[in-house]
């Protein structure tokens, strides 16, 4: 027998593996499968529109309609599809998406800051069913390899139900949280267990396999989390202008992430997680290169995968081998009651309720991936009969389809418990009112009209809001140029693919006015606009400040909040954003308003957030303070010169926040204090808060 592996998956291609040779399908009602590669994909494409249609009309989760398609089209029901090189590689691919995906909503800061969550979960889900697995396997009579291998089956899981929680939006909830961080340390100890299992039926389990696994795990480990988003920040820095090297970026560290593991005896799906949680710090989540990534894998892709899942399913094997039955229940029954100890056990631990503990049973209980590579490899070394590997792929058809299920109805009253403020509220409006509806952002400079849209795309995204683009052509008693023309409309344009890239609504302006200023004065009053994003070049001259240049009139005119930013360097480049006040008389209101806005970036950004407070030792002052011990930020107090202080506090890769200091005739519209900040800080991110 032919026994390929890819990724984790067998590759087999026919009926012998599963069900020793001798198994009757109804594929007698096909002829010959279908081989056509244009026919192929059309099937494929058509099961992935019409499944989960039809069974989310009986109230289940899409995905479980295409396993079960699965089921039927392939090998060992209709007969329509053969499980041949095509779809076992493009499943392999669906698998790495689906382990990428789940990394990339893995933010490393959480796990830091509530690591001891996905250790103590990512323990428990993998020593409870390593345990009643062995026993229960040593109490049938198997020998002990085979019961640790077998067991090692239920300690791993495949986040099946992952496109069921981006739906429902609680990717950032704590016990998804804990989940998703628990998978990798469960996935990895079971693949060790797998590799320790076959070194030792084989006799080589010896000192030398551990000087090597161990230093190489830990190893490749630091390189992916250290090396990809250092190299990712220098492409991006570099290339980032070219949408389609930055998407190919991503897939190339993917899949070098997944060919590195395969060469140090790790599974794949752990460097393709690892990936994924190595990217996720140089993506901004609500981005348009993070919302391709994601729609690619999670239409195209990873139903693939779950298609090709289904297909590895007899049904019939129940009927046929009727003495398989008893094992099928015990090992179903195992694999689900050791997974929901383990969630219940952890949910109590960490004192929640129970919505979280079905959640995380859910979330866990889904086999396919690393299950698949465990059992076909003991078939293959003897340590397992045909028998129990019916039954274990009978369990991973039960668990996938379960799996979605239980997230799907337990998952909503997640949504109802404490979660981060998302909203950017305007100073001195109502608590539930937010800033970010209806964002305007004139684009005129190509160069840095990119970075001000990915700003404005993480604010309106995060309250679901409309994005304003506007170009506007001054009048001057003069015809406009069809090349003006010309080059207005190929702005908006690049700016409504950005944001359509993104999944937001949009509206470009072209605007023909007196003058760019008051063009986007009016603009802002006549398209209701609650927030303005302008580009800034950092300086001005005399002129300017005695006679005002377009954004000093903008500002000073301007009946909405106004962020002017100055990007140097790729905002998603960002590592830590530093709130910093210069000790000038602050506004509470502005303060807090212009806190709520910098954690908003800094989560989407995945960058750490601290705050810098020169005190002045004044009566608002020490109220300021009281308010900033209140907030989960780290604060750091300090005297002095402000730009010097500022200067010292700034790192690489910091996007650097201000609030527009007092304006005097002769002066910036910002006050003088931004300028002298950002010339001190040339090559550092800027945004200067001002509040009309």
């Amino acid at each position: 027998m032919n026994l390929m592996m890819a990724g984790g998956v067998p590759m087999d291609g026919g009926l012998g593996l599963w069900l020793g040779g001798g198994t009757t399908t109804l594929a007698q009602l096909f002829d010959q499968p279908v081989t056509d590669p244009v026919a192929v994909f059309l099937t494929i494409l058509a099961v992935m529109l019409i499944a989960p249609l039809v069974v989310e009309r009986l109230k289940l989760p899409g995905i479980i309609g295409l396993i079960l398609a699965g089921v039927v089209i392939g090998p060992h029901g209709l007969g329509m599809l053969e499980r041949d090189d095509t779809i076992i590689l493009l499943g392999t691919v669906g698998l790495l998406f689906l382990m990428f995906l789940g990394g990339l909503e893995t933010s490393l800061d959480d796990l830091k800051k509530d690591a001891d969550k996905p250790i103590i979960f990512g323990l428990a889900t993998f020593t409870v069913p390593m345990v009643l697995g062995t026993v229960m396997m040593l109490a049938l009579g198997y020998g002990f390899w085979a019961a640790v291998l077998v067991a090692s089956c239920f300690a791993s899981h495949t986040l099946v139900a992952l496109p069921v929680l981006n739906k429902l939006g609680i990717m950032r909830h704590p016990a998804t949280t804990a989940t998703l961080g628990g998978t990798l340390i469960t996935n990895v100890l079971a693949l060790l267990v797998l590799a320790v299992v076959v070194k030792a039926d084989q006799g080589d389990l010896t000192l030398s396999f551990w000087l090597f696994l161990l230093p190489a795990l830990v190893t490749y480990t630091f390189a992916m989390l250290w090396g990809i988003p250092k190299l990712g920040r220098w492409f991006f820095r570099k290339f980032g202008h070219d949408e389609g090297a930055e998407f190919t970026f991503v897939l190339a560290a993917l899949f070098v992430a997944s060919y590195l593991a395969s060469l140090i005896e790790i599974e794949p799906i752990v460097g393709a997680f690892l990936a994924g949680v190595a990217i996720t710090q140089i993506i901004p989540r609500l981005s348009p290169l993070m919302n391709r990534v994601q729609f690619i894998g999670n239409t195209l892709f990873v139903p693939i995968f779950l298609i090709s899942v289904g297909m590895l399913v007899d049904p019939f094997i129940l009927i046929q081998q009727p003495e398989s039955l008893l094992l099928v229940a015990i090992i179903v029954l195992t694999e689900l009651v050791s997974k929901f100890l383990a969630a219940w056990g952890s949910a109590r631990w960490f004192k929640w309720r129970f919505p979280s503990t079905m959640v995380m049973f859910g979330l866990s209980m889904a086999q396919a991936a690393s299950t698949l590579a465990a059992i076909t490899i003991a078939f293959k070394i003897g340590l397992v009969d045909d028998v129990v590997v019916n039954a274990i792929i009978v369990m991973i058809l039960v668990s996938c389809v379960l799996s979605p299920w239980v997230v799907a109805r337990w998952g909503p009253r997640l949504q109802s418990q404490p979660h981060t403020d998302g909203l950017v509220r305007g100073p001195g409006t109502e608590e539930g009112v937010s800033l970010g509806q209806r964002i305007l952002v004139p684009v005129a400079n190509p160069s840095t009209e990119d970075n001000l849209l990915q700003l404005a795309i993480i604010l309106t995204k995060r309250v679901q809001g409309t994005l304003l683009p506007i170009h506007v052509l001054p009048d001057r008693n003069q015809p406009i140029t069809d090349a003006a023309k010309m080059q207005q409309r190929r702005l908006l344009e690049t700016a409504e693919t950005i944001a359509h890239g993104a999944t937001i609504p949009v509206e470009a302006i072209g605007r023909i006015d007196d003058s760019v200023d008051w063009g986007i004065l009016r603009t802002c009053q006549e398209r209701d606009a609650d927030l303005l994003i302008c580009g800034w070049k950092g300086y001005s001259n005399y002129q300017e400040n005695f006679f005002g240049s377009v954004l000093d009139n903008i500002v000073r005119s301007s009946k909405i909040p106004v962020l002017i930013s100055r990007f140097p360097q790729p905002i998603q480049n960002t590592k830590m954003v530093l709130f910093a006040m210069t000790g000038q008389p602050e506004n509470l209101g502005q303060v807090k308003s212009t806190l709520r806005i910098a954690k908003a970036i800094a989560e989407e950004l995945k960058a750490s957030l601290e705050v810098l407070h020169l005190t002045i030792g004044s009566s608002r002052d020490r109220e300021l303070t009281e308010f900033l011990q209140t907030q989960a930020v780290i604060v750091k107090a300090v005297e002095g010169n402000a730009v010097r202080r500022i200067s010292e506090a700034v790192q690489p890769n910091t996007l650097l926040m201000l609030i527009a200091s007092t304006y005097n005739v002769g002066q910036p519209a910002m006050g003088r204090e931004p300028e002298a900040i950002s010339q001190a800080n040339w090559n550092t991110n800027i945004m200067v808060v001002n509040f009309p």
